[in-house]
């Protein structure tokens, strides 16, 4: 099965060099790649040894970002490696202040995770969630350089609990030590006979209570909102906003931001198109403060934009699957998303505490609306939730102590 696996590797790598000539994301991708290992080099202390944190994207970044920080906060000397899979994650981290270096991941083959994990020289290594692969764990596992999967959470129609899962469990057995976000993900790991395991939580849920805490203020976001209930619409997509258009005429006391999940001007036009009364941010002067509607056209601002909603509605739902919910109900919003949540624990723990609702249609989308434009107490319930699950970053980094 490994040979099979290193050509998925390697045309992977093909499909995305050919995508790369006429989309802006793959050819960041390839770019980003170019010369890897000298930037590298060049970049890194060979003397120094370093914490390696790697995330797929940039909302692995924020899940765990916690654990880097407190890490950080309590042993200020040591030197920390960001690397990232997606550019999504690269592009808006690339200058992160708490880490020497931030580079892309290379490809995952044996002769880049030779050269990659020497010239990073790590102490340890830090996943977070999701990313498994075979030859950068191997190589770690050889080397006995622990590397750790932080706010791991594993369900049974995995590949590492099919028949046709050798390798991919192969991969597990090279971690020291999981920590998982529920019992279920534990029980699954000890199916395997792997015991290295603890229930330690979700480190997102540290991560968004610091930000409601002391959030970011945003002057033109204020000044928009003015005295107005406001929907914010968080991460979305056509489908959702093709939905959320036929809230707001009929709504007219409401205000409503909309932060799409793409932000590319082909995408922002078309947005722009159905909604043709909605201002863009980039462009948002005091003439346009009376706007009923507008439109987030960059990145790094929702996070603290859900400060001044009343409702928010969480995008992905019709597709992959629903985004960020806990940014919302940190800051007491009750939320709003489509049919696609069941790999998401936080989402249906909301919806067992009545401050979700999962929609599927337009009908269904107003009379959600209405519930929760009417009953001002669900937000109450997902604060509440959110201060609940707080504590797995301490939990981690006691852990990781031994080895700091």
């Amino acid at each position: 099965m490994l040979w099979l696996y290193n050509i998925g590797i390697q045309l992977f790598g093909l499909i995305v060099r050919i995508f790369s000539l006429f989309n802006k994301k793959a050819l960041l991708f390839i770019k980003g790649r170019t010369n890897i290992f000298e930037k590298i080099q060049t970049s890194l202390d060979s003397k120094k040894k370093y914490i390696w944190f790697h995330f797929a994207s940039l909302g692995e970044f924020e899940q765990g970002r916690p654990v880097l920080e407190k890490i950080k906060q309590q042993y200020p000397t040591k030197s920390i490696v960001i690397t990232f899979f997606s550019p999504s994650g690269y592009e808006v981290r690339k200058n992160y202040p708490l880490a020497d270096a931030v580079f892309y991941l290379p490809l995952d083959t044996a002769k880049n995770a030779k050269k990659l994990i020497s010239a990073i020289n790590p102490e340890l290594v830090i996943f977070t969630k999701y990313e498994f692969w075979y030859h950068y764990f191997k190589r770690l596992n050889s080397l006995e350089i622990p590397l750790f999967i932080i706010s791991a959470i594993f369900r049974r129609d995995q590949v590492f609990f099919k028949w046709y899962g050798g390798l991919h469990r192969t991969i597990l057995s090279f971690v020291d030590f999981f920590f998982v976000q529920n019992e279920e993900s534990k029980n699954l790991l000890s199916s395997l006979g792997l015991q290295n395991a603890s229930v330690s939580g979700d480190t997102r849920f540290d991560r968004v209570a610091e930000n409601a805490l002391a959030p970011n203020k945003i002057d033109l976001i204020e000044k928009f909102c003015k005295s107005s209930p406001v929907m914010i619409a968080g991460s979305t997509w056509m489908e959702d906003e093709q939905l959320l258009k036929h809230l707001i005429l009929p709504n007219p006391g409401w205000k409503f931001i909309i932060a799409p999940h793409e932000i590319d001007d082909k995408h922002i036009a078309e947005v722009q198109q159905m909604i043709p009364l909605a201002t863009k941010y980039s462009t948002l002067g005091n003439q346009d403060q009376n706007s009923q509607v507008l439109i987030i056209d960059n990145i790094g601002l929702l996070s603290s934009i859900y400060q001044y909603g009343s409702i928010a509605y969480i995008g992905g739902g019709f597709g992959a699957g629903i985004h960020n919910t806990l940014e919302a109900a940190a800051f007491g919003l009750p939320v709003i998303f489509g049919p696609r949540y069941d790999k998401f624990q936080e989402a249906k723990d909301l919806i067992d505490l009545r401050a979700a609702i999962s929609i599927k249609d337009q009908h269904e989308l107003m009379e959600a609306f209405h519930r929760f434009s009417k009953d001002q107490t669900v937000g109450i319930i997902s604060k509440d939730y959110v201060s609940a699950k707080k504590g797995s970053t301490d939990q981690i980094v006691q852990y990781l102590s031994r080895y700091l």
